[in-house]
């Protein structure tokens, strides 16, 4: 149910004690509220998950790009470039990308992986680190060609303008819960819920998106600050390496709760929208995850 041919019959009792799924007429405490009792029964499964699956991939790419990068305090000063600059340049950006995008399908794991566990620990069901790193990896690379998509038409909305862009982030936010949860036309689905009840959808969004600018905000400073002291170049002594890995590893780590809010701020957030429709419990949405 759920995998292709929409969303699941419905089973079970459905209201306002439901521990995932705000009604209706709850409004935004009922929404804090299961979005506040998600992290609370389920943050001893997802805090490794989210270490392994965001913060290693984060650690990684900050690492290559530090190691690899062009060192630009070594310009000449009249202002002109070395003969290999621009194609060390290149070479950096496109390593970054490739490694980047490979990740993708490591972070897929864990989002597929951790709605898994906020949806089964709200119904009750066991729901552990093994359990969800299975389903993840069975649900990943579906998702992450989604967000390929999605990171596409969100890309091209910034170049336009930064308004489109924005638009466009705000609108697709919750095309990866429909996705696992339904399925199907993720982007369509996700663009419905957000303008058939714009509000709603924007102020939940906006607030997820909120914490999540702040926390990252929090750990670039602390990664760029830190690693000042190691030079542009750490990795020339042993040393000055250990310190610049330990600085990277302490940022990645504080951006934990970003990934925590993130995933339980859009789940929930989809489960509203669907209660919007219709009738639904968290015994329903975990027999769509399938």
């Amino acid at each position: 149910p759920g995998q292709g041919g929409g969303p699941a019959p419905y089973a079970g009792p459905w209201g306002p004690e439901d521990p995932l799924v705000n009604p209706p007429y709850a409004g935004l405490e009922g929404w804090l509220s299961r979005c506040a009792g998600a992290v609370r029964r389920s943050w001893r499964p997802l805090l490794p998950l989210m270490l392994l699956t965001q913060v290693v991939p984060a650690v990684a790419v900050s690492l290559l790009s530090l190691g690899m990068g062009p060192d630009a305090t070594m310009l000449p000063a009249d202002g002109s470039l070395p003969e290999d600059y621009l194609s060390d340049l290149v070479i950096y950006g496109v390593s970054v990308f490739l490694v980047a995008l490979a990740f993708g399908v490591v972070q897929g794991i864990g989002w597929a992986g951790g709605t898994w566990v906020v949806a089964r620990q709200a119904a009750g069901q066991p729901a552990d680190l093994p359990g969800a790193l299975r389903y993840g990896a069975r649900r990943c690379l579906g998702l992450w060609g989604w967000m390929l998509v999605l990171g596409v038409l969100v890309g091209v909305g910034f170049c336009l303008c930064l308004l489109p862009g924005i638009y466009l982030a705000f609108a697709l936010a919750l095309a990866g819960p429909v996705y696992l949860f339904e399925g199907q036309n993720p982007v369509g689905r996700s663009f419905r819920m957000f303008h058939d009840r714009l509000g709603m959808v924007l102020g939940r969004v906006a607030l997820v998106a909120l914490a999540v600018f702040l926390g990252s905000v929090l750990g670039s400073v602390a990664e760029s600050v830190g690693t000042v002291p190691f030079g542009t170049d750490p990795f020339t002594a042993p040393g000055t390496a250990v310190g610049a890995v330990a600085v990277i590893l302490v940022s990645a780590v504080l951006v934990v709760p970003v990934y925590l809010v993130q995933l339980v701020g859009l789940v929930v957030t989809y489960a509203e929208q669907r209660a919007q429709e219709g009738p639904v419990n968290v015994t329903r949405l975990v027999a769509e995850l399938g």
